[in-house]
C-alpha cells in the first residue's frame, strides 16, 4: 500500500460529506447528466447493509448526481445469484457497479466480463479480485489491531495465562483473513488461543454454533476471553455462554456497532465494538462512483492506493476504525450522530447507560 500526503485523509473525511456537485463533475454538462449506478451488496445477515449502507449510498449519489438513479441489489450470500444481478445490470445499461462482493475470489470473471463491456467496478468494503477501478473500504488490519488491543486491556494482569476462543469470518472474506491477522499481530505470545474457528455468512447461528463447541471442549468457565470478528458473531458467543450457564461473562469484542451490540455493550455482555464511519464510506464511494461514470479519474478522489491478488496499485480510500467501550459510546456514537440517547438507552438499560454516562 502507498499513502499520498497524511493531511489528504483528514481533508477527504471533511470535504466528502459536504462536497459539492461540481468536484465530481467535469463541465457544467457532466455535471447536469444522469446515469444508473449498480449497487450489490452481498447478504442481509449483517444488519448494516440494508440499514446503514444502501441508504447512505442511495442518498450520497442523489445528492452528488441529482440525475443519476441507482438500480439496487442483495446476492442474500449467493455467489450465482449476484452474478446474474451483476450481468442484469450491465446488460440495463448501468454506467459504473458499486461492488461488495459475496465472494472476492469468485466474482472475478464477472468483474472482468463488466470491464470488458466497458463498465467499471469499484469495489466496496471488501477487496475484490479482478480489474476493479477502485476501492473503497476501512484497513481490516487495524480492525483486528484494536479488536486485540481491547481484548488484552480487559484481560489486564491475567493474559498471560488467559485462554482465549478465536471467532474469525467469514473465510470466503479477504476482510476475514485481514481481521484475523490484525488481531492475531497483538495477541501472539501474549494470551494461549484455546481454539480458533471459521463462520460462514458471518452469522449468529454459525456463531452459536461453533461457541458452543468450544465449550464443550474447554468447559464453560475456562475461557476468559473470545475475539468475536464482529458484532453478529459476538451475539452468538454471548447466547450460547448464557445458554452455558455463565453467570460472569468473559470479555468479547465486536465489530460494526450494531445497535443490538452497542447496547450489549452498554450492559456488559460484550466489552466493545469497532465503529466504522459507514456515512463517510458511503460517502467516499458515491463520490468515487459518479465521477467515474462521469468519465473522471479515481485517482482524484482516492487518498492511497493498495494490491490486490490479481491488480496493483487500486486507487483507495481507506478510513479509519474506532474501538468504542462503554465508556466511549457517549462520545464516539452519540456525539458522532450515529445513535440518539433514546435508541440505545430502552427502559431496561436505564441504570446501565447512567454508569456508562449516557443519562443523568
Amino acid at each position: 500500500m502507498r499513502t499520498r500526503r497524511g493531511a489528504a485523509v483528514a481533508m477527504l473525511a471533511v470535504a466528502l460529506l459536504t462536497m459539492p456537485l461540481a468536484a465530481c463533475a467535469g463541465d457544467q454538462k457532466a455535471a447536469g447528466e444522469g446515469f444508473t449506478v449498480g449497487l450489490l451488496l452481498p447478504s442481509r445477515t449483517v444488519p448494516r447493509w440494508e440499514h446503514a449502507d444502501r441508504p447512505l449510498i442511495q442518498a450520497q449519489v442523489k445528492k452528488l448526481c441529482p440525475g443519476c438513479r441507482t438500480e439496487y441489489a442483495n446476492a442474500e450470500n449467493d455467489v450465482t445469484r449476484q452474478r446474474q444481478q451483476m450481468i442484469s445490470m450491465v446488460t440495463k445499461g448501468a454506467r459504473v457497479l458499486i461492488l461488495d462482493a459475496a465472494d472476492t475470489r469468485a466474482l472475478r470473471s464477472s468483474i472482468q466480463e463488466a470491464d470488458r463491456a466497458g463498465v467499471p467496478v469499484i469495489a466496496y468494503d471488501r477487496l475484490a479480485e479482478g480489474p476493479i477501478t477502485g476501492y473503497v473500504g476501512f484497513d481490516g488490519l487495524q480492525v483486528g489491531r484494536l479488536q486485540g488491543e481491547a481484548l488484552l486491556t480487559a484481560l489486564g494482569r491475567r493474559a498471560g495465562s488467559a485462554r482465549v476462543v478465536m471467532m474469525n469470518g467469514d473465510p470466503t472474506s479477504p476482510n476475514a483473513e485481514s481481521f484475523r491477522k490484525g488481531a492475531l499481530d497483538v495477541l501472539t505470545g501474549r494470551v494461549r488461543i484455546a481454539r480458533s474457528y471459521d463462520t460462514p455468512d458471518w452469522s449468529t447461528q454459525n456463531a452459536h454454533a461453533n461457541m458452543s463447541a468450544a465449550i464443550a471442549a474447554l468447559g464453560p468457565n475456562r475461557i476468559d476471553g473470545v475475539l468475536a470478528a464482529n458484532d453478529n458473531i459476538a451475539a452468538g458467543v454471548v447466547a450460547a455462554l448464557k445458554r452455558a450457564g455463565v453467570s460472569e461473562l468473559p470479555p468479547v469484542t465486536g465489530q460494526d456497532a450494531d445497535l443490538d451490540a452497542v447496547r450489549r455493550v452498554v450492559k456488559g455482555e460484550q466489552y466493545m465494538t469497532v465503529y466504522k464511519p459507514f456515512a463517510k464510506e458511503a460517502a467516499a464511494v458515491a463520490a468515487m462512483a459518479v465521477a467515474v461514470g462521469r468519465g473522471g479519474d479515481p485517482r482524484d478522489i482516492a487518498t492511497t492506493t493498495v494490491d490486490s491478488p490479481t491488480t496493483r496499485r487500486i486507487p483507495s480510500v481507506l478510513l479509519q476504525p474506532y474501538a468504542v467501550t462503554a465508556g466511549d459510546v457517549e462520545r464516539t456514537l452519540v456525539r458522532g450522530g450515529l445513535y440518539t440517547e433514546g435508541q440505545i438507552c430502552t427502559r431496561e438499560l436505564l441504570a446501565a447507560c447512567k454508569r456508562a454516562g449516557l443519562t443523568r
